[in-house]
């Protein structure tokens, strides 16, 4: 998986590390080839990330992170799993981007390490470019599990419990 990073914010020290194994974790639980794929990553602070989240979701606020994908594959059935990436020319799975701000804060606030935070994350915004999303119930439950499955290989706990 190539994962090409933006870093406006320099607090971010080992983002290219964090994300290649997000990344790769992701894409090995899926059974996905990741050579084949690219995701842009940018890493920001929360002023930035505010201006994104007010420009693309109408929400002047600071978030932990944003994706955007560059193919619709999201499941049409509530629970099932979303179309796989098909190899192909443009193997651009989309953009993600993170907010150091929010990250350490939501870190400190759940006594976690900033880095296992930021795994867990950037997992969640890999999960998204693939079709993933937890606005309904059971396609909710099932980006959780994976999360937690692929966060548990990683050595970090579930971050769905107290």
């Amino acid at each position: 998986m190539t994962v090409d990073c933006i870093i406006e914010d320099d607090r971010w020290t080992d983002i290219d590390a964090l994300a290649q194994i997000a990344t790769d974790a992701v894409f090995e639980r899926l059974g996905l080839e990741p050579s084949i794929f690219e995701v842009s990553l940018l890493a920001c602070d929360d002023a930035r990330i505010t201006a994104l989240n007010a420009d693309f979701r109408d929400k002047p606020a600071a978030t932990n992170v944003l994706s955007w994908p560059s193919d619709e594959r999201a499941a049409a059935i509530d629970g099932e799993m979303p179309e796989p990436p098909q190899p192909g020319p443009d193997q651009e799975l989309g953009d993600i981007a993170i907010a150091y701000d929010t990250c350490a804060r939501e870190a400190s606030e759940a006594g976690k390490t900033i880095r296992d935070h930021t795994l867990h994350l950037l997992v969640h915004g890999t999960l998204h470019l693939l079709g993933f999303d937890h606005e309904r119930d059971r396609d909710a439950t099932l980006m959780e599990g994976l999360e937690t499955e692929i966060l548990g290989k990683l050595g970090i706990r579930d971050p769905y419990r107290g």
